[in-house]
């Protein structure tokens, strides 16, 4: 059987909330509740499991990789919501997207500050 990952703990003070946020930037189904997960599925069939978690949360790195048309689209969600985003993982670029490879891409913090990116083409790949 071959290696693959199949899903990833996401800690979070309100996984309700957090789930449904990354659900509706993504444009994926509302989230499944499993147990005390709040379960978002992708498209290969990795989830993201939201839990709570009460003490203070260390900052995580998702990302994801999207076809170019859907860039669009997730870039005029991220915005909808008002959150801020950057074109490097080292907010060093606010109010930008990236070019890398090129693709494009965006990283954005999520309600407990994990850093979420979307990019269209892996890195390597131009």
């Amino acid at each position: 059987m071959p290696i693959s990952l199949n899903h990833t703990i996401v800690w979070a003070s309100d996984p309700g909330k957090s789930a449904r946020l990354l659900a509706t930037i993504l444009g994926r189904p509302t989230p499944m509740r499993f147990g005390h997960f709040e379960v978002v599925q992708l498209d290969n069939e990795v989830t993201l499991d939201f839990a709570a978690w009460t003490g203070p949360i260390q900052s995580q790195h998702y990302g994801f990789l999207i076809g170019e048309d859907d860039f669009d689209p997730i870039f005029d969600r991220i915005r909808e919501e008002g959150l801020n985003y950057w074109a490097d993982p080292f907010r060093r670029r606010p109010n930008e997207i990236n070019r890398d490879d090129g693709g494009r891409g965006v990283y954005f913090a999520d309600l407990d500050d994990h850093l979420l990116e979307v990019i269209t083409r892996p890195y390597g790949g131009g």
